[in-house]
This record gives C-alpha cells, sequence and structure tokens, in this order.
C-alpha cells in the first residue's frame, strides 16, 4: 500500500542504498570532492528515508494490532492509538518529500552593504554583520571576514562574510537553508549617534546572500582568458593607504560583468584566491537563479536596489520591536534578535517557503 500510494519514498530509499554502498567504496572513499558530492545527496535523501520507514513501520504495526483485535477485543484500543499516529507519520512523510533547494546543505557568502541613510547606514550595517557571526555561533558555524571596509566610527560600508557549517550536515540544518531568507534591504528606525536634535532616523543596508560554490565543483568552470584582473593598493578608512605594496585585486568576469574586490588578506595570491571563490560562487548563484526562472520557480528574491521602499524586516530601536514584512512576523526582543537570537524570524520565513512549496505541490 506505501509503495503504490508513496513510489517517490520507494525510489529516495533504492538510491540511499545505493549511494550508501557507493561511498564505501575504497575508490569513492579516497576521492574527497567525490565523497562531498555523494555525502550531500546522501544527507538530502536522510530525512525522506527516515520518514518513509517510520511510516512503514506503523502501518505494518497498525494492521498486527488490527488483527489482533478481532480475535481479541482488548487489544481494541491499542489498536486505534496505533491507527490514529499514522496520519501524522503520512504528514511528515508527504513534507519530507517536497522537492528542497539543492543547495541548503551548501555554506554560505553574505555581502553586507550599507544604503541610504549615510554613517547611520554604515554603523547599522555594522550591527547586521555582528548579529550574523553572533547567529552563526550560536549554531555551531564558523565565519571569516573575506573583505571589510570599515568607516572612521566604526560603521560598515561594505564587508564579506564565508560562514560555513562544520563537517557534513543534513540540508535543513545547512547554512545556506536558513541564511537564504536573508536577503534583502533591512530598515532601521532610531535615534542616531550623529544626531543632535534627538530626532528618529530611518536608513538601510542591504544584505545579499548566495551558496558558497566547493572549490573543485565541476559546476562552475572559469576560463582564465574571461577575467580581468587589476592590481592595486590597500586602503583603510577614509581612503588612506595601509600598505606600500600593491597587494588588494579586482577581478571583473568579463562574460557577465561580476566584480569582485578584495583587499584584506595579506599577499596578492591570497586575495586573487579569495576573490576568484567569491566569484564562483556568485556564478553558481546566478546558474542556479537562471534554471528556476526557466522552471517558473524563482527563488527568494534578494536586493535590487537600496532605496528603503524595498525592505524585507525592519529594525525600530524606540519600541524595540523587529517585523519580517514578507512573513509577518513581529517581535519585542530587538536587543536579543541583534545579539544574533535570530531563529525565530528565520522560523517564520522557512514555514512560509514550506507552505508555498508544500501548497505548489498539491
Amino acid at each position: 500500500m506505501s509503495e503504490e500510494q508513496f513510489p517517490a519514498a520507494v525510489a529516495a530509499v533504492e538510491e540511499y542504498d545505493r549511494l550508501e554502498k557507493q561511498m564505501s567504496q575504497p575508490e569513492t572513499a579516497s576521492d574527497p570532492a567525490q565523497i562531498r558530492k555523494l555525502g550531500r545527496r546522501h544527507a538530502e535523501l536522510a530525512p525522506i528515508v527516515e520518514a518513509y520507514k517510520a511510516y512503514q513501520s506503523a502501518l505494518e504495526d497498525s494492521q498486527a494490532a488490527e488483527q489482533m483485535a478481532r480475535e481479541d477485543p482488548d487489544f481494541a484500543e491499542e489498536a486505534k492509538a496505533m491507527a490514529d499516529r499514522i496520519p501524522d507519520l503520512e504528514q511528515t512523510l508527504r513534507t519530507a518529500l517536497i522537492p528542497r533547494d539543492p543547495d541548503d546543505g551548501r555554506d554560505t557568502i553574505m555581502e553586507i552593504k550599507a544604503g541610504s541613510g549615510g554613517e547611520e547606514a554604515a554603523l547599522f550595517a555594522g550591527d547586521l554583520m555582528r548579529m550574523y557571526v553572533r547567529y552563526a555561533e550560536k549554531r555551531g558555524w564558523t565565519t571569516e571576514i573575506m573583505s571589510e571596509n570599515r568607516t572612521q566610527l566604526g560603521g560598515v560600508k561594505d564587508a564579506q562574510l564565508a560562514i560555513r557549517a562544520r563537517g557534513q550536515v543534513a540540508p535543513a540544518d545547512g547554512v545556506w537553508a536558513s541564511l537564504k531568507y536573508e536577503g534583502g534591504v533591512h530598515r532601521v528606525q532610531r535615534i542616531p549617534v550623529t544626531e543632535s536634535q534627538g530626532r528618529i532616523q530611518t536608513s538601510a543596508a542591504g544584505v545579499i546572500v548566495f551558496p558558497e560554490a566547493d572549490e573543485d565543483d565541476d559546476e562552475i568552470e572559469i576560463d582564465p582568458k574571461d577575467l580581468k584582473v587589476d592590481i592595486f593598493m590597500s586602503s583603510g578608512p577614509g581612503g588612506q593607504s595601509v600598505n606600500t605594496t600593491y597587494s588588494a585585486v579586482r577581478m571583473t568576469h568579463i562574460p557577465t560583468g561580476i566584480v569582485v574586490s578584495m583587499q584584506d588578506e595579506k599577499s596578492q595570491i591570497q586575495n586573487r584566491q579569495a576573490a576568484l571563490r567569491v566569484l564562483k560562487s556568485r556564478l553558481l548563484a546566478m546558474k542556479h537563479e537562471e534554471e528556476a526562472a526557466q522552471a517558473a520557480d524563482m527563488r527568494h528574491s534578494q536586493v535590487r536596489s537600496l532605496d528603503r521602499s524595498e525592505r524585507i524586516r525592519t529594525y525600530n530601536f524606540p519600541e524595540s520591536r523587529i517585523v519580517d514584512h514578507r512573513t509577518g512576523y513581529k517581535a519585542y526582543n530587538l536587543e536579543q534578535v541583534l545579539d544574533g537570537d535570530l531563529q525565530a524570524v528565520i522560523d517564520s520565513d522557512i514555514q512560509a517557503d514550506e507552505a508555498r512549496r508544500m501548497a505548489s505541490q498539491e
């Protein structure tokens, strides 16, 4: 019965078993790239396999209990209790079978840019950067500041972070699975430190996130002839030179026009490597966006401009209020959220996304 009702689950179990056999082969175990690729798919199938086996086991137990109840009425209550469990397990399986974003298990590169609002916007961008670093710490992830351009008051004009999980994780626990919803314009309402009259000011910062491509990912190949690389001196706040060597790198991908600049590493070679990592990840994100667009299933939209009207979230300091405008989520714990307690906000986006995907399946 379950095989006829859930053929996709049966296929997932068969693929899961094949992957386990393949991953145990010596030639596969000695290939890190192959192990990572197979491991990602294995982790993606695991929730389906677990849900299907639990559902199948409950069906068998329920059928056995019904048979016993027909022979002995004392088993009637137990049979009913077992039968009552099946609808919940079936719903869990249906949810597990909803197609996931194929990038959910990937790590993430995040860009934070100050928008309208001058120095106050840069200070807010710095607050967002700290919020994501603290959130990553709470999730047990690692963060690497790939580039950072600070202002005289300690704000952030722009920054790039690499946020990574430790080891292989299930797609639902991947960095991209949570942080992909953070892309967009974040608006802040508060009295700036530069405001002498005590007036509330509205400013904005933009967040762009994309899944990080593996260094040996064969999905994205970059032809060196398609790259234009400019070398320049690194600069600090206010534009002053911070060293006397030409170690900063500006890398332009000619076919797409994507530009990546890196200056925070100590050597030109390190900045080149960091820029190439970011460029490859951007191209991966672009490729998947195009695929999603062709399937009429666009991924969550991100920053189109840093105009305050295109906001996804508002942080109101006078009322200690945070509002996610896509889901209607509202809470009055702004201080805790900015200290990294972001999960409830993100969960509202995950639940809304799952409901949309479930509706599209039905």
